[in-house]
């Protein structure tokens, strides 16, 4: 498995086309991808980072911390794609 923490770049966060972008990356990678956010230290619940409602339910500010973990054939490819994504300010 492999885990990263990152901010997310975005000026809106994880709010639709950047949760979009990283829901479908997550599904296409054939990982299982679980996100939290990092508030006040805490993580939240864990939610699939495969659906794109469950990102969005995280909240997920420019700025804000998350932590994600990616278990597969090809987790170490898929978590460096996502981090990009989470990483990026393009969207």
């Amino acid at each position: 498995m492999q885990e990263f923490r990152t901010a997310v770049a975005s000026p809106v966060g994880l709010h639709a086309r950047p949760a979009s972008l990283f829901s479908r990356s997550a599904k296409e990678s054939g990982c299982t991808v679980r996100l939290a956010k990092v508030s006040d230290g805490q993580l939240s619940e864990f939610v699939d980072g495969a659906s794109i409602l469950r990102v969005m339910t995280l909240g997920v500010k420019c700025g804000d911390e998350i932590v994600v973990q990616v278990e597969g054939e090809n987790e170490i490819q898929a978590a460096q794609t996502l981090r990009t994504l989470a990483e990026s300010t393009d969207h």
